[in-house]
């Protein structure tokens, strides 16, 4: 793991690493900001997936979260959103598959299945590599946006005891039921749908065993809202389920950053409530 960058931020570190994977079998790179609480103790990690086309930097430069993550002695990793150069057939052709749109599964079909796993990598292999090399402790915590929250609650719902709390920023909430389904989850796993669902959080909630809650923000001119992203149907299975959700909705607000920057301070407030032990509510 070699850091190769380290920029000072509200008196702690943006730190970025790359390192060789073998999940992925390629290089990877990601982002890990630490407090200044970090230099002498110990701290609980936020857990940022990002989305489409997004690397492991837009969230650190456009979110303004170091500010709250400092003073509440929170790290906040923001890895890749999928392998990079590899130079598949097809890779870069498109904003939405390939490069830059792993959507934190992993491929069966070739040739995507030797590199395409970003849901081993993300749930295995780097948080184990950032526990045994960085100053972080066992309590984490999960949140993402778009394709990135889509992850987040896919991976908070399939490993429900890794996380104290979960959260996401429009997240894509049913993608079997989306455009994406036939472009993107017929060409990473093929056309076996029931290995699908297991990437979908409203089929998830379904037969979710124990009952993480969940905090999900969307704003309601989110050009992606009813066609793409559905979070009506998380909203509906999760009433069927009485699965525990916050679903707040805010008018005039988009799909970009300048939406995540204006809320980011309240998801950061909730999860840090959760990596204390302390009870949660939403911050209005």
């Amino acid at each position: 793991m070699q850091l190769f960058s380290q920029i000072k931020s509200f008196g702690g570190y943006i730190n970025r690493y790359r390192h060789p994977s073998t999940t992925t079998h390629c290089e990877m790179t990601f982002s890990l900001y630490l407090p200044p609480l970090a230099e002498s103790t110990s701290v609980p990690v936020l857990y940022w997936l990002s989305g489409l086309t997004c690397t492991d930097e837009n969230f650190m430069q456009k979110a303004g979260a170091q500010r709250v993550a400092s003073e509440l002695g929170i790290a906040i990793l923001c890895p890749d959103t999928s392998p990079r150069g590899t130079n598949l057939p097809g890779e870069h052709e498109s904003e939405d598959f390939g490069s830059g749109a792993g959507f934190y599964l992993n491929a069966t079909q070739a040739p995507w299945i030797q590199h395409y796993r970003m849901y081993d990598y993300i749930v295995e292999e780097l948080p184990a590599l950032v526990k045994t090399h960085c100053p972080v402790l066992d309590k984490w915590s999960i949140s993402g946006h778009s394709m990135g929250g889509h992850g987040a609650l896919i991976i908070a719902l399939k490993n429900p005891h890794a996380f104290v709390s979960a959260s996401a920023f429009a997240p894509i909430c049913n993608p079997i039921d989306s455009p994406w389904a036939d472009k993107i989850f017929s060409r990473y796993l093929g056309a076996d749908k029931a290995l699908w669902e297991e990437y979908d959080a409203t089929v998830l909630i379904e037969n979710a065993q124990e009952k993480l809650p969940l905090f999900v923000d969307q704003g309601e001119a989110d050009e992606f809202l009813t066609e793409k992203l559905k979070p009506a149907a998380l909203q509906a299975a999760c009433e069927k389920a009485k699965y525990p959700l916050t679903l707040r909705t805010h008018h005039g607000y988009g799909h970009s950053y300048y939406f995540i920057a204006s809320f980011i301070e309240d998801h950061l407030r909730y999860h840090g409530k959760a990596l204390k032990g302390e009870s949660t509510h939403v911050y209005y």
